[in-house]
């Protein structure tokens, strides 16, 4: 695994054009050191992005904000986006920072707080269009893989899984999720700024692909062709019963061997990951016909929508001591999971991704579980609280959930609360990481993850421009 220590001043260049944008800039304290990559050695910089945390720092008193809203928001374009070409076929390939390898879930998130930007930056737009590109092209290469690399010819770590692994895949995980953020990223740019280019017949490709996989996965007729083994001690990293998981009954919802902290499924209807994909088709649905003219294709994209739709109202929730709630895995035959985890799609993320509404009763009988102690992930201790997973075990806090949990709340309170843990939990280091001990932020997991950064970043923004009341006390 080819790893990047982004703390220890490593520097990766771009191998593209970086737009040099006007200087907002701010001097560094003994308290806030300066520790965002210098401008010379940034991958990308964004006009727009820079004039975005000048303005917040300039309005926000509260000094460590300021500081790590500048080291956040920004790292994805310092430190993990390489533009291979730009202009009229641009391509952009993104690392998840100390990963030398691009998750189209990661790479998605990653970038997704710069959108609203791209008005401002004709850099910027263009580079999201290259993200475009890059995912339209992993999807053809392997629809049921979650990470690539940048040399299709490059032999994985993980080659020896067994799957049907080929050179230029850095993992073969089967996850819904990936193959629903590439539709977010391009529905959102489609949505902002009317620009077709990117939706090629290539990308109409993919999308039909996308829907064979998704069928494929509803195993109404078999298992299909995906399974997946690998020789591990670690139990979640390996599919059981010869790479195809515990049966399921056939009822609509698709199979996810692997949930988007690429931990395996305990039971493969992983229930907030089908309501992604039910808005993804819906949106897909909207783009073929609204950009090809292709009816017969938006036809099918949503009644498969429509029927993980109903499935997932029929057989998504289940009674609790908080009322009806959802369930996180089931199998079609009783058998639930009662859990949530940090990553996203998540049962807390299900608003922010336009699945849910926020004030939805049922969903809000769930937040009530996931923040307790019935809840088996939900951690609380003298460094915070938040929700974790078992991708790097018990006790761990992860921010990507404390992140949500403020995205998606509708409370001062609890949104003030949220920024409160996330200030006093970056172990001294200007970032976020993956995962915090509940009770010592010094002991993280990962100390250059970009998206838990950008997000970060997302949240803080979010904050500024709705709640600025919140950010001034």
């Amino acid at each position: 695994m080819n790893r990047f220590d982004f703390l220890s001043k490593v520097i990766l260049t771009s191998a593209g054009v970086c737009i040099a944008p006007k200087v907002f800039s701010f001097r560094g304290s003994s308290d806030y050191p300066i520790i965002r990559r210098p401008r010379s050695s940034r991958n990308f910089s964004s006009e727009a992005i820079e004039k975005a945390i000048f303005t917040f720092k300039s309005k926000v008193k509260d000094q460590e904000l300021g500081w790590l809203f500048e080291n956040c928001f920004p790292n994805t374009l310092d430190t993990t986006v390489f533009i291979k070409s730009s202009g009229a076929s641009p391509d952009t390939y993104i690392i998840t920072g100390d990963i030398d390898a691009m998750w189209l879930r990661d790479s998605t998130a990653q970038i997704w707080p710069y959108l609203p930007f791209m008005k401002e930056d004709v850099a910027l737009q263009n580079l999201v269009a290259g993200v475009i590109h890059r995912q339209t092209k992993c999807v053809l290469k392997d629809p049921y893989a979650n990470a690539f690399y940048d040399d299709d010819s490059k032999v994985s770590e993980w080659k020896n899984d067994i799957t049907d692994m080929k050179p230029g895949l850095h993992e073969r995980k089967w996850e819904i999720d990936s193959l629903c953020y590439p539709i977010r990223l391009g529905y959102h740019y489609w949505l902002q700024t009317k620009d077709t280019s990117p939706f090629s017949t290539l990308w109409k490709s993919s999308i039909e692909i996308i829907l064979k996989v998704f069928r494929e996965q509803q195993r109404k007729t078999g298992k299909g062709p995906y399974h997946f083994q690998r020789t591990t001690s670690w139990a979640t990293d390996s599919v059981p019963l010869n790479g195809y998981g515990y049966p399921v009954k056939p009822n609509g919802l698709i199979c996810s061997m692997f949930r988007p902290s690429d931990d395996a499924t305990i039971y493969p209807y992983l229930i907030p990951s089908n309501y992604f994909a039910v808005v993804s088709l819906k949106q897909a649905s909207q783009m073929v016909k609204a950009i090809f003219g292709d009816t017969a294709l938006a036809s099918e994209l949503l009644a498969t929508a429509s029927e993980v739709e109903d499935a997932l109202k029929e057989f998504s929730t289940t009674n609790s001591p908080y009322g009806k709630m959802y369930a996180f895995e089931i199998n079609g035959m009783g058998s639930i999971n009662l859990m949530d985890d940090a990553n996203v799609p998540s049962l807390l993320s299900l608003p922010y991704l336009g699945a849910i509404e926020a004030k939805d009763e049922i969903y809000l009988n769930t937040r009530k579980f996931l923040f307790s102690d019935n809840n088996p992930f939900f951690f609380k201790g003298k460094a915070g609280e938040g929700i974790g997973g078992p991708h790097v075990g018990v006790d761990m806090i992860w921010p990507l959930s404390i992140i949500m949990r403020g995205l998606t709340s509708t409370s001062d309170a609890e949104i003030k609360q949220c920024i409160s843990i996330l200030k006093h939990t970056h172990g001294g280091t200007g970032f976020m990481h993956e995962a915090f001990h509940k009770d010592d932020d010094k002991k993280y997991t990962r100390s250059w993850f970009a998206w838990a950064n950008t997000l970060f970043g997302e949240f803080l923004w979010n904050v500024f421009t709705t709640k600025p009341h919140l950010l001034m006390s």
